[in-house]
């Protein structure tokens, strides 16, 4: 180890290549990257191999990883958000911040912990990972479903629950002296009068017209973000408020303009690498003494954030009257806490509110309920599966929002259900009703099943995975199920709704033909083994391909795949 540490290049590549090593063991585990990161700081601590002593270098990583990261919640915080925030959003993200933390609270008296570290550990463990759960929703699909967009929503009131607690504690920081400026607290405070009317002017008069100069060179805007993030994150710390509170400043600056999308998607990948270092310092800092010491209130606070905070949503959406299913999936992605929780316990541990064992014992919740809660997402129609008996009280006898949603006219027969109704299952339906086929259309968008509505087609909303609804379809008269849903790889591995539908139609003694979609020949081989009549690409069949597929495999009853023919889009 001795060689490594002759230079900090030596010791950054080592880190880097065991920070790899350990992400490929995670995502063979399913497991997210703030896993991995912080099982490289413990592995290359002192406890461990002890491979980390350039600390300052890689506080200095951490703290522009940290700034970059507050830029871009800022930036998803428009001054027009919350006016678009949906009733449900509203009441789900609030009710479950202020039940997770009143009751995490006084959770943390019993378990002896005092005032102060009380209210921070409750407040840290009310916050959840929307970079987590956005990218397992885009894996299963379900982030455009209904549990989907309520889920993002009420994470967007937690974003501004996140800047709220900043907020909150740089004014404690500036109460407790002076800034770097050396100015007293008054002087901090007109510092910060006069750095918000700035950011306003710059927000009215100069953020547009500076981006548009700028996007005309896409590699300066990350510059230009960068350097702005990191600008007004030191001219906060000067003023006293933290760095934090200037990062999110910074992206609130700019998320007004319409370049916003495009700085963001530039700046993500740098900040996940630059989070690295922030992981890799915190868990190199742990003490596994102390963890072990803390393995029974650790425990009890992951269950109630692992249960607590599910039950709180599923109880909301069920009073606004949702479907019981609608509100478990939609609990599910708030049994965590995120990256925001440890950043808000390092500053307080910072400004010597917490102990170094009060971030350890959040550092541990977190590993805790970010593994456990990423399989329950992972397989949550199988989990709903086996809890729906108990979910009764938390659906109302009329579940309103829903049913309304799902009114509609489906007496009679129909020649095809199709479930999916994208833009390819939209074709698909055009092109079967030209050759004189009836549709039914199934969606569990309500924004697509409007669309289909308003253009005069029946439709049902439902989803293709609830085997209740499934039971429900007029499927007696029917000759084809057409599943217009996009493949995605990840299915295969896991929940697989094609799969389970076509299971699912077969035992309920559907005697017409079924139609899945494929986006690759081995999948495809796997579908028609299965028991699938038809197996269609968006990439390769064209919908009126498709349309002309369906037709000739009624005609012949042979099974077939699509492996030629034009391309199409999904």
């Amino acid at each position: 180890m001795e060689f490594l540490h002759q230079s900090i290049f030596y010791e950054m590549a080592a880190l880097l290549a065991l920070a790899s090593l350990v992400g490929v063991l995670g995502l063979l585990l399913r497991q997210p990257l703030i896993v991995s990161f912080i099982a490289v700081g413990i592995v290359a601590g002192p406890d461990v191999l002890g491979l980390v002593q350039s600390t300052e270098h890689i506080e200095l990583l951490a703290e522009i990883g940290i700034a970059v990261l507050l830029f871009l919640v800022g930036l998803k915080l428009d001054v027009q958000l919350v006016r678009t925030l949906g009733a449900v959003a509203l009441a789900t993200g609030l009710g479950q911040v202020a039940f997770t933390s009143i009751v995490g609270f006084f959770i943390c008296l019993a378990l002896g912990l005092d005032m102060v570290t009380s209210a921070y550990v409750a407040v840290a463990l009310t916050f959840s990972s929307t970079i987590i759960i956005v990218k397992l929703l885009s894996d299963k699909r379900e982030i455009d479903s209904l549990h989907g967009r309520i889920a993002l929503g009420f994470l967007i009131v937690q974003d501004i629950a996140v800047v709220l607690a900043m907020v909150v504690l740089s004014a404690y920081g500036v109460g407790t002296g002076h800034g770097p400026s050396g100015f007293g607290i008054a002087g901090v405070i007109a510092g910060g009068v006069l750095l918000l009317v700035s950011v306003a002017l710059f927000i009215r008069y100069g953020a547009e017209p500076l981006l548009a100069r700028i996007a005309t060179m896409p590699e300066l805007m990350v510059t230009f973000a960068i350097a702005w993030a990191v600008l007004l994150a030191s001219v906060s710390d000067w003023l006293g408020f933290g760095k934090e509170l200037g990062g999110l400043l910074g992206g609130v600056s700019l998320a007004s303009t319409s370049f916003r999308e495009a700085i963001a998607s530039r700046l993500s990948s740098l900040r996940d690498f630059l989070l690295l270092f922030f992981f890799i310092g915190l868990g190199s800092r742990l003490d596994l003494g102390m963890l072990g010491e803390q393995l029974g209130e650790s425990f009890v606070l992951a269950l109630f954030v692992l249960i607590g905070n599910p039950l709180i949503v599923l109880a909301i959406m069920g009073y606004m009257g949702y479907r019981k299913r609608t509100g478990f999936l939609a609990g599910l992605t708030v049994a965590q806490i995120s990256e925001f929780s440890l950043i808000f316990m390092a500053m307080g541990l910072s400004l010597g509110h917490v102990r170094p064992e009060a971030m350890g014992l959040v550092t541990l919740v977190g590993l805790v309920t970010i593994t456990l809660s990423t399989y329950m997402i992972v397989y949550s129609q199988t989990l709903y599966a086996l809890v729906e008996p108990l979910l009764a009280p938390f659906e109302r006898a009329v579940p309103y929002r829903e049913e309304s949603a799902g009114a509609g006219e489906v007496a009679g027969s129909y020649d095809v259900i199709l479930f999916g109704l994208g833009r390819y299952g939209r074709e698909i339906a055009k092109g079967l009703t030209a050759q004189g086929m009836s549709v039914l259309g199934v969606d569990f968008d309500p924004e697509a099943m409007d669309r289909w509505r308003k253009r005069g087609h029946p439709g049902l909303y439902g989803d293709v995975g609830d085997p209740e609804f499934l039971s429900s379809l007029p499927l007696r008269h029917s000759r084809w199920v057409v599943v217009a849903i996009p493949a995605h790889p990840q299915m295969v591995t896991h929940h697989d709704v094609r799969l389970s539908l076509l299971h699912a139609l077969r035992e309920m003694g559907f005697a017409g033909r079924v139609v899945l979609t494929s986006t690759d020949s081995p999948d495809t081989r796997h579908l028609l083994h299965a028991g699938a009549d038809l197996v269609i690409s968006p990439f390769k069949d064209a919908a009126s391909r498709a349309v002309e597929r369906i037709v000739e495999a009624g005609a012949s009853g042979r099974p077939t795949h699509a492996l030629a023919g034009a391309a199409g889009k999904p």
